[in-house]
């Protein structure tokens, strides 16, 4: 469920790692083994990773917490050959938690991994307050950021399957009612109440789903009657696909360095340099870890990316983490069945590399260099798009045209590009490039050979 927003919850952090090797821990962990860092400000999540994995994990967790508003007041990291199964992190650091938990005065241990429901039941029955996991904390992200009806509905949906094998022990409220003569009722305890509701409530949110599916279904076959192609934007969360978006269509979709800024897709029209007219979405931003209930309970938002004919994947060219990245991308989109679509590969803010880092990036044929934030490279990215397109293909074609044909002559302008005009009496002769849907309405007027 959401965090409350009476105020910046104080959150105590517990990252793990397993594996049999021992690492050092990245700074500010080991002195967190002992005590709480109670003064830690929010703005830590900002910090600049390190090209060490662990710590930029922590990083981007500490992102994570502070994009649902909490404070974080102390950070533990633990390393393990693997994980227990009653606890995760097992019994001796179960006291340690209880300790600093207790001394900085927390109101909620956030875990950077998925807990199960027994191991989430043991956790709250040790710990003198609220425990929840990587998964409980980006669905309360999504619930925040989710403006639509639909994004609504799907945030629902991930949040109720996601509790449903966890309700039992969650606290008093779903105990059993009674154990003596007289104290059961109608046969039938709290948990097994609280779950039949879920399930009905979760039964009527697919329904709901499938309804706005159908009108995504209905809408998208409309524009599909005239051929615009669809291009989506995907990458990482915070890799700037938003700031594109808006580089591109000149519309005011949020920038933000907030993780999951961008939850309810957008749809814009742009025109690419052939002067074919494209559909631009912009969709959510994936992370390492994504639940699969997210994946599942946004299929009709995901639709978009699905039905694209290209992909833009954006990466953050200025990350030392953008290999893993992208490879944490391409999970998700193996998820949607969409790796065999045309991709093209933006390497975005290079206003953030150095003069040597941003030749060698520019130097690569297969990868186009932008800054968004800049407006550079933004020409070179529509001409690669217009190249991946092969909806609607770009023909040149010659034709012979009567000037008192003047609707066919402003359309070919407007949609066209025209390489050369020749005037021959009340004839217009011209060479135009364009798409193959326009200049077949105009076929008549086409020369002969």
């Amino acid at each position: 469920m959401p965090l409350h927003t009476a105020g910046p919850e104080r959150a105590l952090l517990v990252s793990v790692a397993f594996g049999s090797e021992r690492k050092p821990l990245p700074r500010g962990a080991a002195q967190a083994r002992a005590a709480a860092v109670s003064t830690a400000p929010a703005s830590s999540a900002a910090a600049k990773p390190s090209a060490s994995d662990d710590e930029s994990r922590i990083d981007e967790f500490r992102e994570l917490v502070s994009s649902a508003g909490a404070r974080i007041v102390g950070e533990v990291l633990q390393r393990r050959p693997k994980a227990d199964p009653a606890t995760l992190v097992g019994s001796g650091k179960v006291e340690e938690l209880d300790a600093v938990s207790a001394s900085s005065q927390a109101d909620l241990v956030i875990f950077d991994h998925d807990l199960s429901p027994t191991q989430l039941r043991n956790l709250e029955d040790a710990l003198p307050c609220r425990v929840i996991d990587r998964t409980q904390l980006i669905l309360d992200i999504f619930a925040r950021h989710a403006r639509t009806r639909e994004g609504q509905l799907q945030v629902e949906l991930a949040q109720l399957e996601y509790m449903l094998p966890r309700l039992t022990g969650r606290g008093k409220a779903m105990s059993q009612l009674g154990g003596g003569i007289g104290t059961r009722g109608p046969g039938e305890t709290q948990l097994e109440t609280d779950r039949r509701r879920i399930q009905r409530r979760v039964l009527q949110l697919r329904h709901e789903l499938e309804a706005v599916r159908r009108t995504r279904a209905q809408q998208r076959q409309r524009r599909e009657s005239v051929p615009v192609p669809a291009v989506a934007l995907v990458g990482y969360t915070n890799a700037g696909k938003s700031t594109l978006f808006n580089a591109l269509t000149g519309t005011g979709v949020l920038e933000s360095a907030r993780m999951f800024a961008t939850l309810d897709p957008k749809l814009a029209a742009i025109q690419l340099p052939s002067r074919r007219k494209v559909l631009l979405s912009d969709t959510v931003g994936f992370i390492r870890d994504l639940p699969h209930t997210l994946v599942t309970s946004f299929r009709a938002t995901l639709e978009e990316v699905r039905k694209a004919e290209v992909l833009v994947h954006v990466r953050d060219a200025s990350s030392p983490l953008r290999d893993e990245h992208k490879a944490e991308v391409e999970k998700v989109l193996g998820e949607l069945e969409v790796l065999d679509k045309p991709r093209i590969e933006v390497l975005n803010k290079v206003d953030l590399l150095s003069d040597q880092e941003r030749a060698d990036l520019e130097a690569d044929a297969g990868r186009v260099a932008i800054s968004a934030r800049e407006r550079v490279g933004l020409g070179a990215l529509l001409e690669r798009i217009d190249v991946e397109l092969v909806q609607d293909p770009i023909l040149e074609q010659r034709l012979r045209i009567p000037q008192s044909e003047g609707d066919a002559l402003a359309a070919l302008e407007a949609g066209a590009v025209i390489h050369d005009r020749v005037y021959e009496g009340n004839l217009v002769s011209m060479t135009v490039a364009g798409p193959a849907s326009l200049l077949g309405r105009y076929r008549r007027f086409r020369e002969k050979e």
